[in-house]
């Protein structure tokens, strides 16, 4: 009899307008979240949409400790530019036991200050953003880039007319543009880990891992749309 694996259960804090995102989000894929903020009119306005929504100063240990913030898995600390307020949030939820912490930073100091003291991850909202608005700009082929760590990022594209009726293993694409396909989607049915016989369609959406420098690979898609 296969074991059942318990879901995580997330705390959000910070419920300006990332955390609130990030807190729905959640919610929506049908997750237990814990929403936290000091302000009462942001709490009243998320409880009913996310599991338990509470009202403290998340930089005090003993509200912390109140809700048991020890047995969460994963905490998201959203908070806005009280640079002050997220170190000390970050610190006491490492020292109360959160298995993995993500902080979202303003700026690249901020950023190199939260792993120092133990982020797990530092979310730079507005850099990403820029980042795949890029990306996209130079080809609207390109539908989304998400660097996933300092080396590796993911590409979601429309198929290049050129490799229409062609199949994975023909392009090549390891070899020719370091990037590896994770999945296919096709009239709204994704494909994951795709046959490398896989014979590619027009208005395919390849989704992609590869090398941060994708430089090439964009270049290509963007001629195809000429």
């Amino acid at each position: 009899m296969r074991k059942k694996v318990k879901e995580k259960q997330y705390i959000v804090i910070g419920m300006g307008r990332f955390g609130t995102s990030v807190a729905l989000t959640l919610a929506e894929l049908g997750r237990e979240v814990l929403a936290i903020d000091k302000d009462v009119d942001r709490i009243q306005d998320i409880s009913d949409k996310v599991t338990h929504a509470v009202t403290l100063d998340s930089t005090d240990e003993n509200d912390l400790k109140a809700v048991g913030i020890g047995n969460f898995d994963v905490a998201i600390v959203a908070i806005g530019k009280d640079i002050q307020a997220s170190i000390m949030t970050t610190l006491l939820l490492k020292e109360l036991g959160v298995k993995y912490i993500a902080v979202k930073a303003n700026n690249d100091l901020q950023e190199k200050v939260l792993i120092k003291i133990g982020a797990d991850k530092v979310i730079s909202p507005e850099k990403e953003m820029g980042i795949r608005v890029a990306n996209n700009l130079v080809s609207s082929n390109i539908l989304d880039y998400i660097e996933v760590s300092p080396d590796y990022s993911l590409t979601e594209f429309l198929v290049p007319k050129s490799w229409v009726n062609k199949t994975i293993k023909e392009l090549n694409l390891r070899v020719e543009y370091g990037i590896n396909v994770m999945a296919i989607k096709r009239d709204g049915v994704i494909e994951v880990s795709p046959s490398p016989d896989l014979a590619l369609l027009s208005g395919d959406i390849i989704v992609a891992i590869g090398s941060n420098d994708i430089e090439e690979l964009r270049d290509f898609v963007a001629t195809e749309e000429e």
